[in-house]
């Protein structure tokens, strides 16, 4: 029996609920990449916007101390104008001087100094004593506007600052105006900003110029980790730090004087501020995944009520058809499927009543050719027991003992077919018989006919016999070997030294799947071989060819007080494929 190959194992695939989700997320992603884009567009606008606010709001706060700067130079750049004309009425320009620190009170001294000659004209407030120290002032040795702190202790010792603009005369640099302005004004021009903030002028070299308290604790609104020097290299810009205090501030840095000049605002923060929490940076992100899930998730519910459910109830009654043929889909309903799934089930529902239909006309011609055949087993069953009954009257009829015995014989053959034919009238299936039953159906028939009865001495039949099925082919020419062996056995069954005589038939199925049927029978040690299965007699040669019949191996064995005889024949499957 040859095995059949094994099945391809299936490639396993995603199913149709993966598969969409994989389909939606090519689809969602191109809008996910712009919604991603477009939440950081906004978060980067809004910073934006906040930075300026911030920086509006420190320009505003120190708009009093740039406009007090921004006078102070436009003095300076005016007298610059006139201070050609002047130079030669001395007198002139003094007074000039004292009437423009007169007039402003943020101005603290007013003069021109030659590079040459030092003090030309000064203001009043400048006193004779203080001479010196004006001479002490650096001279530009560039044609350039300079904005100086000077630790000047002049007019009572006040701390101020400088603004020097250049005296130039076709081309020709004479010298330098200069207005002098109380650091103590800046001071109180920062003080009356009124709002929560620190600020702080400072130069672009890093030295304070004013802040809204000039005491030694000035330096402590100042970025812990930043100086002011790096800060006016950058520039306008905004920043969260901590201040030297260790407090959290937003800081603004504006250019007030031609990027020489820069104010520095410290801001408690309030709300989020110019630093956007974490968690918006993160919305831009998360926000997409969760559109993406959802849109998954409905995807999902939706195919699997739309779809899935209803082919997987398809596949139910698929099952339930393919274990129970008979199974009535007729009355099975899909609840809210599609029209194209309701297509689907009706297709399938018309497939199995088709297939039912067909089923039960097999089944009809099944069971009349089924009727048709035991019939033909039935009328051969008795048209070969008329056979033997024919037979029987004329062995009564026959005054010749050798003429009886050879009708006798043939009568056990034809009983043998005989036996056969009504096994298979009466046997539940066809296609494969008990090969045991039908044995021993054929040894009972042989009892009754006489043949083993036919000894003078009683002779003990024992049967061992393995519950084997085997197809109809077999059958026949099994029966009939078993039948010429066992008459032959008790033809030549002999009384052993012990004063029995018996016959053992055995019927085993060997551990490679072959048949052994075992015959043997007891021998008087006086008896002839010739006389035994080896001569050549029609029953020797009827078994040797019911053997070739089965593919078997006859083995024959002439011991003292015994004869074997041993045939070995493969088991031959049925076709299911042609079953009844």
């Amino acid at each position: 029996m040859t095995t059949p190959p094994a099945p391809p194992r299936r490639r396993l695939r995603p199913g149709l609920a993966i598969q969409l989700a994989f389909v939606l997320s090519m689809a969602i992603l191109p809008l996910g990449l712009i919604s991603v884009y477009q939440t950081n567009k906004v978060l980067e606008d809004r910073k934006e916007q906040s930075k300026a606010a911030l920086l509006e709001r420190t320009q505003e706060a120190a708009s009093e101390s740039r406009e007090l700067i921004r006078a102070a130079v436009g003095a300076a750049e005016t007298l610059a104008v006139q201070m050609p004309t002047l130079l030669s009425q001395a007198e002139t320009c003094a007074t000039i001087m004292s009437k423009l620190v007169e007039r402003s009170e943020s101005f603290a001294f007013a003069g021109y100094r030659d590079n040459e000659q030092g003090v030309i004209c000064a203001s009043e407030q400048f006193g004779t004593d203080d001479g010196n120290k004006l001479d002490a002032l650096p001279a530009l040795e560039k044609n350039q506007q300079e904005v100086l702190m000077l630790p000047l202790e002049f007019l009572g010792g006040i701390a101020t600052f400088s603004v020097t603009v250049p005296v130039v005369e076709q081309g020709r640099f004479l010298g330098t105006v200069w207005i002098v302005v109380p650091v103590s004004a800046l001071n109180s021009a920062l003080s009356r900003t009124g709002e929560n903030v620190d600020l702080v002028l400072f130069q672009n070299q890093g030295e304070i110029i004013a802040t809204e308290d000039f005491s030694e604790e000035r330096r402590s609104v100042l970025p812990a980790d930043m100086n002011l020097q790096d800060l006016a290299i950058i520039g306008r810009q905004t920043f969260r730090t901590q201040n030297r205090e260790g407090q959290q501030r937003d800081f603004a840095v504006s250019a007030i004087l031609n990027d020489r000049v820069f104010a520095l605002g410290s801001w408690m923060p309030q709300g989020q501020g110019i630093a956007l929490p974490a968690y918006q940076h993160l919305l831009a992100l998360y926000f997409p995944i969760a559109i993406w899930i959802i849109a998954i998730i409905a995807a999902y519910v939706g195919v699997h009520r739309l779809v899935i459910r209803h082919l997987r109830r398809l596949r139910l009654w698929m099952r339930a058809y393919a274990s129970d043929s008979g199974a009535n889909l007729d009355k099975a309903r899909l609840r809210g499927a599609p029209e194209e799934i309701e297509v689907l089930a009706e297709t399938l529902r018309a497939m199995t009543r088709r297939l039912s239909e067909q089923d039960r006309r097999r089944e009809e011609d099944l069971q009349e050719k089924t009727v048709l055949l035991r019939e033909v087993h039935h009328r051969v069953k008795n048209n070969l027991q008329l056979i033997s009954s024919m037979m029987n009257m004329q062995i009564r009829a026959t005054d010749s003992d050798e003429a009886k015995n050879v009708l006798r014989r043939v009568q056990d053959r034809v009983m043998a077919l005989s036996a056969i034919h009504r096994y298979l009238y009466l046997a539940r299936k066809l296609s494969m018989l008990r090969a045991d039953k039908l044995l021993e159906e054929i040894i009972q028939q042989l009892v009754i006919v006489g043949t083993l009865e036919e000894s003078d001495q009683k002779i003990s039949v024992s049967t061992q016999l393995d519950k084997v099925e085997i197809n109809p082919d077999q059958s026949v020419p099994l029966s009939l070997l078993a039948t010429e062996a066992a008459m032959n056995a008790v033809k030549y069954c002999g009384v052993t030294s012990e004063g029995e005589a018996w016959v053992n038939i055995a019927l085993k199925l060997q551990e490679n799947g072959d048949l052994c049927l075992s015959i043997v029978n007891s021998c008087a040690q006086a008896d002839n071989p010739e006389t035994r299965i080896e001569s050549s007699g029609l029953g020797s040669r009827l078994i040797r060819s019911f053997a070739t019949q089965l593919n078997g191996t006859l083995e024959t064995r002439d011991l003292p007080n015994r004869y074997e005889l041993h045939v070995v024949f493969p088991l031959a499957w049925h076709d299911d494929s042609s079953d009844d």
